[in-house]
């Protein structure tokens, strides 16, 4: 029996296309069980993505087994997003993260979830991924906390006055200070 926290393999974007979109693959040299050697190459993630797009592109299902990993994806728009994870992990768990992910990218990016949308925020996109899954460790599941963190800080909203009469006032408190300052010599 696996122990271990480790439970996303892959992230995964695809178009209606099939297309990549956005691809992460985790499996750490710390793994317990060692690095992967599931997909080596950018040819062997190419054929595995394509493949999967095949089996998934039509709207309708939210989980698959295929080539013996779990799939959990979730289409939007023009675009598909999966986790992929081992045959023995936790389907429920897989299953809130991506809901989480979802929610939160759709919070982020004005409720617009969408492949221009994605690749103009990539940033954003990213930072929401890394709030969720940490190496390939589920570490968040609440949207609203997720993209709290990954939003972008609002400007600050009170304005500094910088007018004549604030600069007289600053340099008659800098004139009081040295005359004080040469009074104690």
């Amino acid at each position: 029996m696996n122990l271990s926290l480790y439970s996303i393999q892959a992230f995964i974007i695809l178009d209606t296309e099939g297309n990549r979109v956005l691809a992460k693959y985790y499996r750490p040299k710390s793994h317990p069980q060692g690095e992967s050697k599931e997909w080596p190459t950018l040819k062997d993630q190419k054929a595995f993505e394509k493949g999967l797009w095949a089996k998934t592109k039509k709207a309708g299902g939210d989980i698959i087994l295929y080539d013996s990993h779990l799939a959990l994806y979730k289409h939007s728009l023009d675009l598909i997003l999966y986790f992929i994870a081992g045959p023995t992990e936790n389907d429920l768990m897989i299953s809130t993260a991506l809901t989480s992910l979802t929610d939160a990218l759709t919070m982020l990016l004005r409720n617009s979830l969408e492949k221009r949308g994605v690749l103009e925020n990539l940033d954003l996109v990213l930072l929401c991924l890394d709030e969720t899954i940490d190496d390939g460790i589920i570490v968040d599941t609440d949207a609203t906390a997720i993209a709290s963190r990954v939003s972008r800080p609002r400007p600050d909203t009170t304005e500094i006055v910088i007018n004549e009469q604030t600069i007289m006032s600053a340099y008659q408190t800098v004139k009081e200070k040295m005359q004080q300052r040469i009074g104690q010599l």
